[in-house]
Parts: structure tokens; sequence; C-alpha cells
């Protein structure tokens, strides 16, 4: 057998105190290696000895290189206290203990509080009393939070990087983290401040509410995908009391994009009605195509429920950062009839209309295919192909 595979003593107690796992079984330490310092305070709290007791001991069982903290060793450890200098990532099988020799990183102090369920705040006080340097210094949070460690992975390729003591977090950093947890950016931001990293921007508890632009089925927050639409900017100053331009500024501060158009500081009650999806004034809100434009059905219906004209919805909507295809020829007069054809095309102002497309709108509409190119090619459509339509209805439709 190797000196690795035989216990160095057959004492009960040396026997946990010499095996590799601190179980007193084989396989035992190798007394050409380095004892850890952690090891040494675990011992000691597992076995109810003073760790200088522990280094007398392991000493005279032929252990002579014992880790030295460059201080003296705490007088006693109590077993929640060892717990602490325990590593559970997943490199605690090569390097089961917190090395003494280092500065303790944040990382470090948020996994370890994450295994004890022990606030950050604690973790770092008993570690420094421990024996051990903290990487960097400030005040850190009073209560545990399990997301705590997710919040500070910086990038989640491989094994990942970790922000550390004092780094600085982008406002990105700080969407992507709420994205993953499922909490508010703001959440986000304020536990990431109280860490100690710095951000660049105050936390205001008002952000939660300029960002959240969406309530159902779940939150959705702006600047993470997609920008603040300007129904919504308007209905949180009209919410705060606060400007329009207030708002575009904090969340340009926030680095949460902003609308495009422009941005009235006194909208009347059919700009918040033009600028919902669903024509109610409220979310979910118009957003900004920069491909294929605004739906002209949209138009149309704005302009049945507001008794505005057409051409008055869509340069309005115009200025407020929404805009018509230049191909689409918008009709002079809302019809519910066009907006039900419009409402069965699945193409934009930029694609052909082909033989297919015609004939579906024309089995949901109960129209003829006759009747449906020449109706969309008078709103614009370019219908290519060189058919002769037939100007009967379905069977199925007409019935």
């Amino acid at each position: 057998m190797t000196d690795t595979d035989t216990p160095t003593a057959q004492a009960p107690e040396d026997a946990v105190l010499t095996s590799r796992e601190l179980d007193g079984k084989q396989p035992v330490l190798d007394p050409g290696k380095q004892v850890a310092y952690g090891r040494v305070l675990y011992t000691a709290a597992l076995l109810g000895r003073s760790p200088a007791q522990v280094v007398a001991r392991l000493t005279a069982l032929g252990y002579a290189d014992i880790q030295d903290a460059g201080r003296p060793f705490p007088e006693a450890v109590a077993l929640d206290d060892a717990v602490l200098v325990k590593r559970e990532d997943q490199d605690a099988w090569r390097y089961p203990w917190i090395d003494v020799a280092e500065p303790v990183s944040l990382r470090r102090v948020l996994e370890t509080a994450e295994h004890t369920g022990r606030a950050p705040a604690d973790v770092a006080r008993r570690l420094t009393a421990l024996g051990y340097r903290l990487g960097g210094s400030g005040p850190l949070p009073e209560t545990p939070d399990p997301r705590d460690v997710a919040l500070i992975r910086s990038d989640a390729r491989g094994y990942g990087t970790w922000l550390d003591w004092g780094d600085e977090v982008s406002a990105g950093h700080v969407r992507g983290a709420a994205a993953a947890l499922a909490c508010s950016p703001h959440t986000a931001a304020v536990r990431l401040a109280s860490l100690g990293l710095r951000l660049p921007y105050t936390p205001d508890p008002d952000d939660e509410r300029l960002l959240r632009v969406r309530d159902v089925p779940t939150p959705r927050w702006a600047g993470r995908y997609m920008d603040p639409p300007l129904g919504h900017v308007l209905t949180v100053a009209r919410e705060t009391g606060r400007s329009a331009a207030e708002i575009v500024a904090r969340l340009e501060v926030l680095t949460a994009g902003a609308p495009g158009g422009s941005v009235p500081e006194s909208p009347d009650e059919d700009d918040f009605v033009i600028l919902s999806e669903n024509l109610d004034g409220r979310e979910p809100w118009l957003r900004e195509s920069t491909v294929n434009g605004l739906r002209m059905e949209h138009i149309l219906r704005a302009s049945l429920v507001t008794g505005r004209g057409t051409a008055e919805i869509a340069a309005r909507l115009t200025e407020l950062g929404h805009w018509l295809h230049d191909d689409a020829k918008l009709p002079g007069t809302a019809d519910e009839a066009d907006i039900r054809l419009l409402e069965t095309v699945d193409r934009s102002f930029r694609d052909n209309v082909h033989l297919e497309h015609v004939l579906r709108s024309a089995s949901l509409t109960g129209r003829s295919p006759a009747d449906v190119a020449a109706r969309l090619t008078e709103l614009g459509f370019e219908l290519p192909d060189e058919v002769a339509y037939p100007d009967v209805r379905g069977v199925l439709a007409a019935s």
C-alpha cells in the first residue's frame, strides 16, 4: 500500500484528522503536501478542538507543511462558521477549501452565502474573523438572496466570468441579469449597487414603472429587446405627473432606448387611442416598424373609432413616429369591408401578392377573387401575376 492508502495513526480522532474526507476512512492526506488553512479550521470545529491543537497533532503525525495565514489562528471555531471555509462550486473536488493566501473574491463570498443560507455581510464578517482577507471593502447586504451569484455573472460561456469588488456594471448587464433571473431591471440594479458594484446611474424607485412596458402575460422591460413605445412614455408621464421629455431623458440614462418621432408634451386623448394596438388607449402600444411600416387597417380602424379622417390619422401617426409605406394608397374614408379585407392579407406593401394570397382573402371575406384583386390593387398592393381572377364567389364562401 502507498502512504496515502494507509492511515498514519490508529486513534479514532487521529484517523479523522488525517483522512482526506475527514471521515476516518481511507484515503489519507499525503504528508508531503501542504495542509490547507481552511481544513485546519474545519477540523478543529468538527473535533471540538482549537486550531492550535489540530496543528500540533498534525505536526506530531508527520504533517510538517501547514498553511500559514500570516496571523495567529483563532482560539476556537464554531462549526457553523467552519462551513464557510468549504468551497461548494464545480472545482471543489480539486480545491475544497477557500485559499487564505488569496484575497476572497466577491463571487466566493456570494457562493458561500448561497450554500449556507446566510447574508453576504455576515459571511464577509465571519471570514475576516477567521483570518481571511477580503478582496474589497464596503458594506454588503444584510439579507440573503440566492440570486446574487447569478447576478454578478458577466459571461455565461464556459465556466463563466464574474464581476468582482468595485467593478463597473453596464446598464446592459443589469437588463440581462434581470431577464435571466426573472426580476425587474430596477430590482437587479438595486441589488448590484448593494453588492458594492458601480452602476452608470443611481437606481430610482420610479425606474420600475418607466422600464415596464408590458404587464401580461409576464412583464416586459424596455431596452432588452424593444425600445419603449411612445404610448408607454406618454402614459407614464400622465401617471407620474412628469413631462414626457423627462421620461425620455431618464430612459436614455438607463440606456433603454427611446421612441421614434416627436414626443408631444400635451397629447390629446386621441393620441393615446391611435397609439394603442387595440385602439382603447391602453397597452399593448404600437411599436415602431423600420421595415414595413404601419398596417393600413390600423389607420382605418382608428378613423372609425375617433371620427377623424384617414388622412388626418395617418399624418398624426407619422408625426408620432409611425409611417405608412409609400406604395400604400389610403382611401379617403374608412370602410369596414376594407378593414376585413386587409386583416386577411399577411403581406406588406413591400411584398408581391400572388394568386394564393388572393384566393385566401376571397375565401375568408366571401368576396370574389376578381373583387379582392381589384380592391387590393386600388389600395396599393402589387399583384404581378397575369391571372384572370374569377368574378364569382366560392360555394363555401357564398353560403
